[in-house]
């Protein structure tokens, strides 16, 4: 007696390689036919754009500000010393001040300081603009990340990545509007939630691509099908679809996987070539540290991320490892070590930006969740400082060669042109066209923001 077969035991039979079902179909279709996935469609910013385009370069775990962006005297003066009472932190891990092991120099036309271990950085002093009066929330890493990312200090909102691909959607209708490129090492702190889309359809979540190996898992069948196979095979898939997606017209998680399906086809025409590094000259793989074993992870990262903007993918971020910023012990090594695998690349990305004629409509952004202690920890340490911290961008319509804001003369608080995480977000979305009060998502009858309630400011004096 024949049985009747379920949905899912023909999806279960019919096996992995969605991608490849649409894939076929892609192919032999006329270009008008290459439909953008529900949602996706480039849509028009508020106004005018500087910035088509973000690369965000996440420090996991806290730079410390007075050792790479903010120079402070009084710490080389009081080294050693009980901090006034006026600035001491409330954390009583700290004890007394700690000098910064790194000097400080000028650079450029602008004079601006940065410290010695940036180097590479440092050369295009007059393109970047350092923020010096950064705050924010909380000093726990995953609250100051959701933070950074989100705007709010809880879990489970869209990250900044998200709200701009549903804000201008993509360019591109070969890739994502939102990419990450993590550490192949492993995941940051707080994993794939640092570039979630939260209460948002799951099509606006930064897609992972990979740096090492196939850019994307199981973006090809592993066996090779007859054509007239292929389009049997797509044929069943779209009618089973049509008919779960009419029963179920609110699932969103249903949507999101069947438009993934088809972004994986379009991709296979164009991913492997957007992300093939092996293409640029050995010049320009030198200028990202890619004949360095120090400096080649994350200068690949770098060069794949340059590559990005080429082919009009609107946000990149590039992670690290765990929180390797995160200097509790041994500040000065761990500082240095740090920089020594970033610095380099990251000057070559300015530079290539610049050569190309991008960074002008590329907005590049450094940083972390928050920054560290003039005061000591265990000695030689750095504890978590939300306080005051500083931050750069460059590119996408800054004003570089400056430096806005400032901490006390100690770097424990932001005392001049205090800077909130939702002003910083409000600038960046503006750079893209965007305004942080027009940008919104219903949810529950309410209207969702970046900036949730607060009133930000723009940053104006660097746009």
């Amino acid at each position: 007696m024949n049985q009747p077969i379920s949905r899912r035991e023909i999806l279960s039979t019919l096996g992995g390689g969605f991608g490849g079902l649409v894939l076929n179909s892609l192919l032999k279709a006329d270009p008008p036919s290459l439909a953008r996935p529900a949602n996706s469609g480039a849509r028009d910013p508020h106004f005018a754009p500087k910035a088509k385009a973000v690369i965000q370069l996440f420090m996991h775990g806290g730079p410390s500000h007075v050792d790479l962006l903010d120079p402070k005297p009084m710490l080389d003066r009081y080294d050693g010393q009980a901090p006034p009472a006026e600035v001491a932190d409330d954390e009583r891990l700290t004890g007394n001040l700690l000098k910064s092991p790194f000097r400080f120099r000028r650079h450029g036309a602008s004079g601006l300081e940065f410290s010695e271990v940036l180097p590479h950085i440092a050369r295009h002093a007059d393109k970047i603009a350092v923020v010096r009066s950064m705050f924010t929330e909380h000093r726990n890493h995953e609250q100051a990340c959701w933070m950074m990312h989100t705007g709010m200090i809880v879990a489970g909102r869209p990250s900044i990545g998200a709200w701009v691909a549903y804000g201008l959607g993509s360019e591109n209708q070969n890739l994502p509007a939102y990419v990450v490129l993590p550490d192949p090492r492993g995941l940051p702190v707080d994993g794939i939630r640092n570039w979630s889309s939260g209460w948002m359809p799951p099509l606006y979540q930064g897609m992972q691509f990979r740096s090492e190996g196939m850019p994307v898992l199981n973006l090809r069948p592993r066996t090779p099908r007859p054509p007239s196979v292929e389009e049997n095979r797509m044929r069943l898939l779209e009618e089973l679809n049509g008919q779960h997606r009419e029963r179920r017209p609110e699932e969103l998680e249903l949507d999101a996987r069947i438009a993934n399906f088809e972004m994986a086809a379009r991709m296979q025409l164009s991913a492997g070539d957007a992300l093939d590094i092996t293409q640029e000259s050995p010049g320009t793989q030198r200028l990202y540290g890619l004949d360095n074993p120090t400096t080649r992870a994350y200068g690949t990262r770098c060069l794949m991320a340059r590559r990005l903007v080429e082919r009009s993918v609107r946000y990149i971020q590039i992670f690290l490892s765990g929180q390797p910023w995160d200097t509790h012990g041994n500040n000065a090594a761990g500082t240095r070590g740090i920089c020594d695998q970033t610095d380099l690349p990251i000057g070559g990305l300015l530079t290539d930006l610049a050569q190309r004629g991008l960074l002008d409509s590329t907005l590049v952004f450094w940083g972390g969740e928050f920054g560290r202690t003039p005061g000591a920890q265990n000695r030689d340490g750095r504890d978590h400082h939300p306080y005051g911290f500083s931050v750069w961008l460059a590119g996408g319509g800054i004003k570089g060669g400056q430096s806005h804001g400032a901490t006390d003369d100690f770097g424990y608080h932001a005392r001049v042109d205090r800077t909130s995480v939702a002003d910083l977000h409000a600038t960046m979305l503006h750079q893209l066209g965007l305004d942080y009060a027009r940008l919104a998502y219903q949810r529950h009858g309410r209207d969702e923001r970046l900036t949730d309630v607060a009133q930000p400011q723009l940053l104006r004096n660097l746009i």
